[in-house]
C-alpha cells in the first residue's frame, strides 16, 4: 500500500468547506481524472476515474463523517483499492485547514512507476488547491449533507 497525505488552507469557513466537499458528484469539477460520481446512498457513492489512460470504476463506503470535522471512506467494490480521510481543520471564523490522507494500492506497471514518480502526491496536491479555487471563487457551498455516520 503506497499512502500520499497532503493539506491546503482554503478563505472560507469550515462548515462551507465541509459542506462542499460532502457534494461528491461535483467532484469532476475540481479533481483531475475523475469523469462522474454517483451518490447512490447516504454512504454509498459510484466513481468512474480515468488516469493517464487508465480507466477505473468503483464503489466507495463513507465508514465516517462528522459534520465540520472528518469524511472517511474506503472502496469496497470495482477495481481500484484505497481508503482516505479528509478532515477540516477550524483555523478562525473565515479560514480552515483541509487535509487529506489516503492509501491507494497501485496495480500494475504503470500505475507503480507513476507511484514511485510521486503522480498521486501531485495529482492530490493539484486537487486540493483546485478545490480552494473552487469554494474560494464561489464564496458559498452548492449543497451540503449534515448527517453524520459512525
Amino acid at each position: 500500500m503506497s499512502q500520499v497525505e497532503e493539506s491546503i488552507e482554503v478563505d472560507v469557513p469550515v462548515h462551507t468547506a465541509y459542506n462542499q466537499w460532502t457534494q461528491f458528484e461535483t467532484f469532476p469539477e475540481f479533481m483531475g481524472g475523475v469523469e462522474r460520481i454517483e451518490q447512490r446512498t447516504d454512504t454509498l457513492t459510484h466513481w468512474v476515474t480515468s488516469v493517464n489512460g487508465v480507466h477505473r470504476e468503483f464503489d466507495a463506503e463513507i465508514t465516517e463523517q462528522i459534520p465540520d470535522e472528518r469524511v472517511a471512506w474506503t472502496t469496497v467494490s470495482g477495481d481500484a483499492r484505497q481508503a482516505g480521510v479528509v478532515t477540516f481543520h477550524r483555523l478562525d471564523d473565515a479560514h480552515t485547514k483541509v487535509m487529506l490522507q489516503m492509501q491507494f494500492e497501485p496495480e500494475g506497471v504503470t500505475e507503480s512507476v507513476g507511484d514511485k514518480l510521486g503522480f498521486v502526491k501531485r495529482q492530490t496536491k493539484g486537487d486540493l488547491e483546485r478545490f480552494k479555487k473552487f469554494i474560494e471563487s464561489r464564496g458559498s457551498e452548492t449543497g451540503g449533507w449534515r448527517g453524520a455516520v459512525i
